[in-house]
């Protein structure tokens, strides 16, 4: 198989070619016995179907070292989805090839099961260990009526900032379908001395190769909270800045570097969010960039919209930074969040006959004042959908033409804890409602929190908000035909174990109109 280069760039195939090489194009295939424990970080699976999901696991044994400790071959896995834990029904099983293009990380896109049901699967290198199992569910039939639903909401989970006691207490919480992690999944800065504020610390500088990011997922995947979370469900797995630098948008990151550089970096944030995630051949990325937006349905109860609102934005506006004096509300008027293509494909898939639709993506919708106590003019965020008010406008008129009320808003990056509605018009936040959106906060990104402590402003200051609170934890959504139900999770302690989860707030959303009511 000859390839020129003028071919491979024309095409932008590049990384996807070993998907489809046989293992000698890629790499000598190990034959000696691997030995010690190959699978330390865990196994995971992700985006279901109604007739299977992707399972995905990574080698490296040293997880650390160069490579995470593997030779630089590619290595038979071995892997079986079975009907029990005890793997007594063996349902599915065959050989993938962890290749070290990929970073030895394994994605098999399982097929032909049943819908709507559990699933256990691991994997198994000749000659060393078997992986843990995993369990997953299938999604149900297309046109299957489904009474109940259980979605988990988490992210932001940075490693110095705390410990990942609520991922223990998510892989407890029973009967969930699925994990929605909305990003943040690792931070690409330096390590620090362990001291104040500082919980615990990243290995080496700041990253920017594609070593210095797979070793960095490498440190967090380690984490035996976070491999209970993915053992205990599929996730649908979506990326906000910090899987690449903190604040990026499109083309641009927040340091001025110039472009062609930053797309470099890029390119390898994109490759190691894939090699270590559990997400399909499609969203393997290219020379081209990555489409990692996509849909998952569960019946006729929810159309899920797992949404990029990174990969295509144009840069924020007044130069990212948020002043009163200098960046008024009309000058927040960066055009694209979603880009021409997502934008059009969201709009599409909003004229369906689902009794829920729910946009899973990253940065607060709803307008939110964020002025400190004594100021008096508004200040808004240009990170936010409030510095993009041009694609905002339109989509809240894609959710007003399609009919709609009955769209929920998952949201991330803010590590705070919020409900509130999106109004059909910035300048009147207390108006009509369009759309119900709870923000969920960070597993561990700012350390304990103060709580309420000096936030009383913000629902001051903000008509359409409900909740606004600085705690640590995650959400879940129950959903059913007639009535959405979200727990908003809390954990006490994340800076040193023993932290206890607990309920702080429920909410209730009917299909008929996007209101909020508290339990």
């Amino acid at each position: 198989m000859t390839i020129d280069r003028r071919t491979l760039m024309k095409t932008g195939a590049g990384l996807l070619l070993f998907a489809g090489l046989p293992a000698h194009a890629a790499a000598a295939v190990l034959t000696r016995p691997l030995g010690a424990n190959p699978f330390t970080l865990g196994v995971a699976s992700g985006d279901p179907w109604p007739d299977g999901f992707v399972i995905w696991t990574r080698l490296a044994p040293r997880p650390l070292d160069d490579h995470g400790g593997m030779p630089q071959m590619t290595v038979p896995v071995s892997w079986e989805v079975a009907e029990d834990e005890r793997f007594a029904r063996v349902v599915r099983k065959g050989q993938a090839m962890a290749r070290p293009e990929l970073g030895h990380a394994v994605h098999v896109e399982v097929s032909g099961l049943s819908p709507h049901r559990h699933y256990w699967y691991r994997f198994a290198v000749t000659g060393s260990d078997i992986s843990p199992a995993g369990r997953a569910r299938t999604a149900p039939a297309a046109d299957a009526v489904l009474d109940r639903l259980r979605i988990g909401v988490a992210g932001c989970q940075n490693w110095e900032a705390g410990l990942y006691g609520a991922w223990g207490a998510l892989a407890r919480e029973p009967d969930v379908d699925l994990v929605f992690h909305y990003g943040d999944y690792i931070y690409e800065g330096a390590g620090r001395p362990v001291g104040e504020h500082v919980v615990r610390s990243h290995a080496g500088d700041e990253i920017y190769s594609l070593d210095d990011y797979r070793r960095r997922y490498a440190q967090y995947k380690a984490d035996p909270q976070l491999q209970a979370a993915h053992q205990s469900c599929a996730f649908a797995a979506s990326f906000d800045d910090h899987e690449v630098d903190n604040n990026w948008a499109g083309d641009f990151d927040q340091d001025g570097t110039p472009p062609e550089a930053f797309l470099l970096r890029r390119l390898a944030g994109y490759q190691a969010w894939y090699e270590n995630m559990p997400v399909r051949r499609a969203q393997m990325p290219g020379l081209q960039g990555i489409r990692a937006f996509r849909r998952l349905d569960y019946g006729r109860l929810l159309r899920m919209h797992v949404l990029d609102t990174r990969s295509y934005r144009t840069d924020q506006s007044c130069k990212d930074i948020a002043r009163a004096d200098t960046c008024t509300p009309e000058a927040h008027a960066s055009p694209e969040m979603l880009g021409h293509v997502q934008e059009a494909w969201l709009d599409e898939g909003l004229g369906n006959q689902r009794t829920w639709n729910l946009l899973a993506q990253q940065v607060i919708v709803m307008p939110l004042d964020v002025r400190a106590p004594g100021q008096d003019r508004p200040v808004f965020e240009t990170d936010l959908w409030d510095g993009y008010r041009p694609a905002k406008a339109r989509l809240v008129e894609s959710i007003r033409r399609n009919g709609l009320s009955n769209v929920v808003i998952a949201t991330g990056d803010h590590h705070k804890h919020a409900a509130g509605v999106v109004p059909e018009a910035d300048a009147v936040p207390d108006g009509k409602p369009v759309a119900v959106e709870f923000l969920a906060t960070s597993i561990s990104s700012g350390g304990n929190g103060r709580g309420d402590e000096g936030l009383a402003h913000m629902l001051e200051n903000n008509p359409s908000l409900d909740l606004y609170t600085d705690r640590r934890g995650y959400q879940l959504f129950d959903i059913a035909p007639g009535r959405w139900t979200t727990q908003v999770k809390v954990m006490d302690e994340v800076e040193k174990p023993g932290g206890a989860i607990r309920t702080l707030v429920g909410y209730q959303v009917t299909p008929d109109r996007p209101e909020l009511q508290r339990l």
